[in-house]
């Protein structure tokens, strides 16, 4: 019990969870939207892929990001000054880390290819990417050649989509993924012994409710993955703007028309509780009907399944 509880805290402090915003945070993501909007009018990328970078970056880079810049991007210093380039620092100029292979420019027009600059940053990863085109396609490749990683390019396209859909990037409403006046219940469960398929641990929140019951999105989010597996059955997962995969499994169905690719928000239906899974495509009834509820943090390298609990209990509150 103590290991479970001290692996708790260790996560709970490492996932950011989106609040509701205060009036300075309001102006901070103020400021970011103008300066994504400047730099996109000027390199004709389009806002929300600037924006959907920069909020990667955000949850990857955290503990490295100063306080008073606004902008997350955090390239290499290779990236910026080039191999073998010793004219370095805040100083440096263009021309010099083009000489290099370098792509630090100057945003801000005082000269200098400054890498805490909050313009110079955001004008360099625009016109990195605008280097490659200004289609989706052409986006896709230039982050692939940036990240060299599947999974970050489809969480930022993801983003993207989200960000361009409501046009914000303040997006911190959140649901409980049951409708709060019908009969459920649930308690922590997470990192329980599982026996089906050999010994694991539980990944997730059961949350059992009758046949059929509604489940919702608790957040904004893409439709990352739906279909069966052989443990989860019919499941459902939904990737949200903060790198956070949420896993619905055993579900009974889909609702009609929802399929990979589409924008979800807090409250829309995704899924009905069921008790599938534990076996081939098909299977029902081995156990009772529940929804499982797992959340999964992608840190850039790696993804891993933390406890859902908290959150649960802290949205549930918020529907009452």
């Amino acid at each position: 019990m103590k290991i479970k509880l001290l692996m708790l805290t260790t996560l709970l402090f490492l996932i950011q969870i989106p609040s509701p915003v205060d009036a300075q945070e309001s102006d901070v993501i103020e400021n970011r939207m103008a300066l994504y909007k400047k730099i996109s009018a000027v390199t004709l990328i389009p806002w929300y892929y600037l924006a959907a970078i920069d909020q990667y970056e955000r949850q990857v880079h955290e503990d490295e990001i100063p306080e008073d810049r606004f902008i997350s991007f955090t390239p290499s210093e290779q990236f910026w000054y080039g191999t073998g380039n010793i004219l370095t620092g805040p100083t440096s100029y263009p021309h010099v880390n083009s000489l290099f292979g370098g792509y630090g420019d100057d945003g801000n027009g005082d000269g200098h290819a400054d890498i805490t600059d909050d313009e110079d940053l955001l004008w360099t990863l625009a016109t990195y990417i605008e280097s490659f085109g200004v289609s989706e396609e052409d986006i896709k490749i230039a982050l692939w050649r940036y990240y060299h990683r599947d999974l970050t390019v489809q969480t930022i396209m993801n983003t993207a989509k989200v960000f361009q859909t409501f046009q914000s990037v303040e997006l911190t409403d959140r649901a409980f993924p049951l409708s709060t006046d019908v009969n459920y219940t649930y308690h922590n469960t997470w990192g329980d012994r599982r026996g089906y398929g050999g010994r694991r641990i539980h990944e997730g929140t059961d949350i059992f409710a009758d046949y059929g019951v509604s489940v919702k999105s608790p957040t904004y989010g893409v439709i990352e993955m739906k279909g069966w597996n052989e443990y989860g059955g019919w499941r459902i997962g939904i990737r949200d703007t903060y790198n956070i995969y949420h896993y619905f499994a055993h579900l009974n169905g889909f609702e009609d028309g929802i399929k990979v690719g589409d924008v979800v928000k807090p409250g829309d239906v995704v899924g009905y509780v069921g008790s599938s899974g534990y076996g081939p495509p098909g299977t029902s009834g081995k156990f009772p009907p529940h929804l499982h509820y797992g959340m999964y943090q992608d840190n850039g390298t790696n993804e891993w399944s933390f406890d859902p609990y908290p959150y649960l209990k802290k949205w549930e509150k918020m529907a009452n």
